[in-house]
């Protein structure tokens, strides 16, 4: 039986790496579109360097490899600090991904492409989001990731296209990079630099976070789903206090310190609820998010 073709952009990110194993385990033929040829790839996957903004290139390449689908993970994707200095990364991604959509639509009517969402896009709401909930986005990711999702809908609606925008909440792993939160709380415990740490968690920040093999598993559930929705929501389903994790990792530690910071802020992003794409997927999370924290704490 000849193998199904998956492309995955951004291959070697986090999701990229995890995605890849599950669908070479799973059997697939797997592609990844890459920025840099020089990192370290993944036995099994086949690596492409091209450029998403220029639709010639990328319309060439995914000509010949007539894929069954794509997981488009390829974007810009910033960490907390990055979004407080509102650095635009509106122009940086929504370009490639148009790209991707006009492909996938007017080409493509068999093939699937999955746009990757964020929980950014339903800014700073106080209760739980779900498939109807309105989008608010604040800063120019999601603002990007917005518009990218009612562009699929459009060509979706005209061409009769398989697109679906899956929307990631929080997930890490061993393979987050380090400019992220708990890879970064990981640092400063271990090098007991505790004024950083006292002034994360006096953020006092909270939000919907799993494990990224949970995310990815759903993903690859999405792959082979033989329906079309428009969107899916990827999340814990619960809220998480990020100081909590920081006691949990402290515990791991070792480290004998008392906390007793004062909370000067509230930070918190949505909570994602995810019951419609456990049904329709059959999918359950099988970890969590202290576990990904140890993994990465844990990591040397």
């Amino acid at each position: 039986m000849k193998k199904k073709k998956i492309i995955l952009s951004g291959a070697l990110g986090q999701d990229g790496q995890i995605l890849s194993r599950i669908l070479l385990k799973k059997k697939f033929e797997v592609y990844g579109i890459v920025k840099n040829l020089r990192s370290s790839k993944i036995k099994g996957v086949n690596y492409k360097k091209i450029n998403l903004n220029n639709y010639r290139e990328l319309s060439q390449l995914l000509d010949k490899i007539d894929p069954n689908a794509l997981v488009h993970l390829g974007t810009e994707n910033p960490n907390y600090l990055e979004l407080k200095k509102k650095i635009d990364f509106y122009k940086k991604n929504l370009g490639a991904t148009k790209n991707l959509i006009d492909y996938f639509s007017k080409n493509k009517n068999d093939k699937k492409l999955i746009l990757i969402g964020s929980s950014q896009m339903y800014g700073n709401s106080k209760k739980r989001v779900g498939l109807t909930s309105k989008f608010k986005p604040i800063n120019s990711y999601a603002k990007f990731r917005v518009e990218a999702h009612h562009y699929m809908l459009k060509k979706k609606k005209k061409f009769l296209s398989n697109m679906t925008t899956a929307i990631l909440f929080n997930h890490d792993s061993l393979f987050r990079k380090k400019k992220f939160l708990i890879p970064r709380l990981s640092k400063i415990i271990k090098k007991k630099q505790f004024k950083k740490l006292k002034k994360i968690y006096e953020e006092n920040i909270s939000g919907d976070f799993s494990h990224a093999e949970d995310i990815c598993f759903g993903i690859y559930k999405l792959i082979t789903l033989n329906k079309n929705p428009d969107k899916l929501i990827f999340s814990s389903n619960k809220k998480t206090k990020m100081n909590d994790i920081i006691n949990f990792l402290l515990k791991l530690s070792k480290n004998k310190i008392s906390i007793n910071f004062k909370l000067k802020n509230n930070s918190f992003t949505p909570i994602g609820n995810n019951s419609y794409t456990r049904k329709i997927l059959n999918w359950s999370l099988k970890k969590n998010i202290y576990i990904a924290a140890k993994e990465i704490f844990l990591l040397k």
